[in-house]
């Protein structure tokens, strides 16, 4: 045997097989243990993982009436590898009601990459979303003859009113930029687009499930895998209690139908916001469904503009309503005292006219009362020339006047608020003016439109409504916010115009609405303070606005009010207020007959004809 030539080669061939042997056994080592990617590929091949969707959570008004709830829809899904050629087209088309060339193109895009980033054979693929159980009954009882076919329940908003669009937002479904930005998102899932859905989304939406279905060599779903014992329960999204008086909302949407505008109310100790409404405006379940498209298509396209949110996002001179800043910041910088008087001469005034015939001269009061523009114009210019009438003491004068104004919350958004989407307005710096005049170039008559709150000066109705509340307070502010009795810590913002001048502007206020322009709306029992205005407007008819709050001495509503293109303040805006301060305050309305007119009073079509 030792000669045998081949006996040293039967080692070499031992020596290969163990070590094919060996090879094989690594492998296998490396695949289960190591490696589970096959194992894995194993399981999705026998087992489907399918996402159980969470229930949103319910919106409820501070008042605990429920606003946003959900209803169940559903999804057809498709794996396409499994589908087969034999998969029965026809009759699956017969299914769901829909035609083979629905379901020609339905495919197509499910598989167009440029579309659907997300497309693989290997995973669901929502087919059709948003369907009804009636829409998909029938195919529940023939699942079983469509392989690579299932169903999943979601759910949708629904809203017990057709209130508050702009204000709660909608649900949409996600696009790349969600899903890249937050790894709980997949290609079909929704989030919040827009309003309180999208500010609190993390909130609402809860926390996704896991389900596992045992499939069969053929990919239909035989039922659970291990009788659900690895399943992930869903956890639902929380509920959340917003600041809004849905009373008190409708209310004013009511009163705003058929008018360009915006109101805004808060509440003065807390700076919640009460109603914020934005019209024209449209029914909420018009973004929900399957018609969520070719509704928000039409809306984007309306020439009125609904989908601005105007309460956040229009700009407008403040008008009259600015006066009030004008007395308080001309008494804190000693422009004026309290018993300052100028002249007026009615509309022979100079340089700016009276639109008001009254007594003269004029006292403070008064001037607020009767809305005198010589006396503020008077004011505006005796604080900037109060250090002197060169240019460098009179812009360093208008720089203090212009950080007095700010401090009210104008001319920069409320970045300690939970209100999304808002413009900052603007409140111009003297850069600004010697850009456009030169250093040299601007006095204070210059700019005197400023003292009536025309020219440059550009606010939004929430910064309005926040003005009349700072005034409520006494010259303190909570930023306006949307979630009720909120725990989060908030900063107290203080003007730079002391407490003590702020009596004196109310009881102007006050007068106001005794003797003054609002005098026909005012409600004794209340004591009501507000303020008209009616603004210049170079595109129309003029804006009209009104600010103000009650009662005065204990203030629980301030509320901000513009209509566009519809001329006085006193005529259209006041009166608006005026319900709404007597609805939340005494929970009724004594004047149907007002409401009524405000209500029925069509503005948009007679603006459009002029």
């Amino acid at each position: 045997m030792l000669n045998d030539p081949y006996y040293k080669r039967s080692f070499v061939v031992a020596g290969i097989a163990i070590g094919i042997v060996l090879i094989y056994i690594c492998r296998l080592f490396m695949m289960q243990v190591v490696d589970r990617t096959t194992g894995e590929q194993a399981d999705k091949n026998a087992i489907l993982k399918q996402t159980i969707y969470p229930s949103r959570g319910l919106i409820y008004d501070r008042n605990d009436s429920l606003l946003v709830y959900n209803q169940p829809i559903y999804e057809v899904l498709i794996v396409t590898r499994e589908m087969g050629k034999e998969f029965d087209t026809l009759a699956f088309c017969r299914a769901l009601d829909m035609t083979t060339e629905a379901f020609v193109d339905r495919m197509a895009q499910v598989k167009d990459k440029r579309h659907n980033r997300s497309y693989s054979p290997y995973t669901p693929q929502v087919f059709l979303s948003q369907l009804s159980m009636q829409d998909v009954s029938q195919l529940h009882q023939m699942l079983f003859h469509f392989p690579g076919v299932s169903i999943r329940k979601r759910t949708l908003r629904d809203y017990r009113f057709c209130s508050a669009a702009h204000l709660l937002g909608s649900v949409g479904e996600v696009n790349q930029r969600d899903i890249d930005r937050d790894a709980y998102y997949q290609a079909g899932d929704y989030s919040g687009r827009d309003g309180i859905e999208r500010r609190y989304e993390t909130t609402l939406r809860g926390e996704k499930g896991i389900e596992k279905l045992m499939r069969d060599s053929k990919g239909r779903i035989q039922g659970p895998y291990h009788n659900g014992e690895e399943d992930v329960l869903p956890i639902a999204g929380q509920n959340l209690t917003i600041s809004i008086d849905i009373r008190l909302q409708l209310l004013a949407e009511a009163m705003m139908n058929g008018k360009v505008g915006s109101v805004v109310a808060l509440e003065p100790a807390t700076g919640e916001v009460l109603a914020l409404v934005s019209s024209p405006a449209w029914d909420p379940h018009a973004l929900v469904g399957r018609q969520r498209g070719a509704n928000y298509n039409a809306l984007l396209h309306d020439p009125h503009k609904p989908l601005m949110n105007r309460a956040l996002q229009a700009q407008y001179p403040p008008g009259s309503t600015f006066k009030l800043l004008q007395a308080l910041v001309g008494l804190q910088e000693k422009g004026i005292t309290p018993a300052t008087e100028y002249p007026c001469s009615g509309p022979q005034s100079t340089p700016i006219k009276c639109t008001h015939h009254h007594g003269s001269p004029v006292s403070l009061e008064s001037a607020i009362e009767q809305s005198c523009n010589p006396y503020f114009w008077c004011a505006f210019r005796d604080i900037l020339q109060r250090k002197g009438q060169s240019s460098e003491a009179l812009h360093r004068m208008y720089d203090t006047w212009r950080e007095d104004i700010t401090s009210f919350g104008f001319g920069s958004k409320f970045e300690d608020s939970d209100i999304n989407d808002q413009v900052s307005g603007s409140i111009p710096t003297s850069k600004f003016y010697d850009k456009t005049y030169g250093p040299d170039g601007w006095k204070a008559i210059t700019i005197r439109s400023l003292s009536i709150g025309q020219g440059e000066i550009l606010v939004t109705p929430l910064q309005l409504a926040n003005q009349a509340a700072c005034i409520a307070n006494g010259g303190w502010y909570y930023s306006p916010h949307l979630l009720h009795n909120d725990t989060t810590p908030r900063e107290r913002h203080r003007t730079r115009v002391d407490d003590k001048w702020f009596p004196l502007v109310r009881d102007g206020m006050h007068r106001v609405m005794t003797n003054g322009t609002g005098r026909w709306y005012n409600i004794d029992t209340l004591m009501m303070c507000g303020k008209t205005g009616t603004v210049q407007n170079p595109h129309g008819r003029d804006h009209a606005i009104f600010i103000g709050f009650a009662p005065q001495d204990d203030p629980k509503i301030a509320v901000a009010v513009v209509v566009e293109n519809a001329g006085f303040g006193a005529t259209w805006a006041c009166p608006v207020a005026s319900l709404m301060i007597e609805q939340y305050l005494t929970d009724t309305i004594t004047r149907p007959a007002l409401y009524q007119k405000m209500a029925e009073t069509v503005l948009i079509h007679k603006n459009d004809d002029e």
